[in-house]
């Protein structure tokens, strides 16, 4: 039954890279990665409706759900996520798999794509783009740098301990950091996303992970780089979650111009769907995207390799 999982880890030189696995392990591999702040569970609701010939595996980033922390005094870098794919691929002795990624876990996947293009032969992007940033100009940007390092020095110098909450409380202010989820999809990350201590509910994730040091790319950039995918890719918007147009300020016209240019020059091998939902669709109403996904997971490639 593809309701059934095992859970997984991965050493690493700082601990391991904790994982959780559906289907069968002879199964075309998918690998699966999580939104910022998020883990593994996010996937729960909407692997039991793909097909059961595939082998998933959605992983915890480090600093993220079961996965250790980052050693003390290391940042989180958008790269060092883009390695932890790599070692997990590694580990699992993957030579060639499907990609699939929501929100920031969408951006390290495209990452991953571009980097390495022919250990890829699908690619799954929820509510992502495939890329993290708009373009800023030079003194946003060296703003942005200055306030990832003032801010990791700030946490290291309080070296607070984590504060426990009552379960409702923790539910509570997962939901209000995230509107778009519902009450259901935040347990399900919570209990992932947490650990009961004497004192209550204290959140799994590492606090320098709210400070991640992002890679910035330019419209042309992106396109270049999405010329190199050498297979194809699955786009899914919801109408009501973070990349519809027409509902974002200004600055965000990055992702305009990436949806314009997608739906023109690519659609040869770039299928872009728009869905009803929120930013967390895949976990609040799985159904509305599992026929769509399902389906791109089945069709064989048509696209010659480059």
């Amino acid at each position: 039954i593809l309701g059934m999982f095992s859970e997984l880890k991965f050493p690493v030189p700082w601990g391991h890279v904790a994982a959780k696995a559906w289907g069968p392990l002879e199964g075309h591999p998918v690998l699966c990665l999580h939104g910022w702040l998020d883990n593994a569970n996010t996937f729960d609701k909407l692997i039991p409706l793909l097909p059961r010939g595939c082998y998933y595996v959605a992983m915890d980033f480090s600093g993220h759900g079961f996965s250790s922390h980052r050693p003390a005094g290391c940042p989180y870098h958008f790269l060092d996520y883009v390695t932890d794919v790599r070692r997990v691929a590694d580990a699992l002795q993957w030579r060639r798999f499907t990609l699939m990624g929501h929100s920031m876990g969408g951006a390290v996947a495209g990452m991953f794509c571009f980097l390495y293009p022919e250990m890829v032969d699908k690619l799954i992007l929820l509510e992502s783009l495939g890329f993290l940033l708009a373009p800023e100009d030079t003194e946003a940007w060296l703003k942005s740098k200055r306030r990832v390092i003032d801010r990791l020095l700030s946490l290291e110098a309080k070296e607070q301990t984590p504060k426990a909450r009552s379960p409702e409380a923790a539910l509570q202010r997962l939901l209000e950091a995230n509107s778009h989820l519902t009450a259901e999809g935040g347990a399900i990350l919570l209990q992932r996303g947490a650990t009961e201590t004497p004192a209550g509910l204290v959140y799994n994730r590492d606090m320098r992970a709210r400070m991640q040091s992002r890679e910035s790319l330019t419209v042309d950039q992106c396109m270049k780089l999405l010329q190199k995918i050498q297979d194809r890719v699955l786009i899914i918007v919801s109408q009501d979650g973070l990349l519809v147009p027409h509902k974002l300020h200004s600055r965000n016209h990055f992702v305009k111009a990436m949806r314009e240019a997608l739906e023109s020059t690519l659609k040869e091998h770039i299928q872009l769907v728009e869905v009803p939902g929120s930013h967390f669709v895949h976990l609040n109403e799985p159904e509305v995207v599992s026929g769509i996904i399902s389906n791109f997971l089945t069709v064989q490639n048509t696209r010659a390799r480059l």
